[in-house]
């Protein structure tokens, strides 16, 4: 059985910053792609490392770095959790004066069966608080998923300097 879902949520990025940017494949400039296996807790901190210093290279405030490390620790935890291995891409984009990262994070695992309910407060697989997808989705400005069950999730996610 196949359960095809995606969710866009450029709302945030629209209430705090004007109309949306274009994703990076609708003509925004980008930088070269890092791409980090996932597999353990050693490899969700890189990530999460490597993030924080793209971002801070990127001009992105201290409290904004932080966001943006959280949201991939979650997006990355979620991959070792669910899939047990995957990849974290980070990236930093541009849209005219406007700087940007997104960050990707895509496993070939079981998928999301109700991507809606995933991105639900409280709701958990696993007996956790059920914040991860939620809180992700809070802390960036724009946030994307692509879930098909049985094989795989892409969760991409942007955080646009203020």
């Amino acid at each position: 059985m196949r359960a095809d879902a995606v969710a866009n949520d450029r709302r945030s990025r629209n209430a705090r910053h004007g109309p949306a940017a274009p994703s990076p494949s609708s003509g925004a400039a980008a930088s070269e792609e890092l791409r980090i296996p996932i597999k353990s807790e050693t490899d969700i901190i890189l990530a999460r490392q490597r993030g924080r210093e793209l971002a801070g290279k990127a001009g992105f405030s201290t409290t904004d770095q932080t966001l943006i490390a959280t949201s991939i620790s979650e997006l990355a935890r979620n991959i070792v959790l669910y899939a047990q291995h995957g990849e974290i891409g980070l990236k930093q984009i541009h849209h005219g004066y406007e700087v940007g990262i997104v960050v990707t994070a895509e496993d070939e695992g079981p998928g999301i069966p109700d991507v809606g309910r995933a991105l639900q407060d409280g709701y958990s697989t696993s007996r956790s608080l059920g914040l991860g997808l939620p809180g992700v989705r809070r802390l960036m400005d724009e946030f994307e998923i692509d879930s098909q069950v049985g094989r795989g999730t892409k969760v991409t996610v942007r955080k646009w300097r203020r």
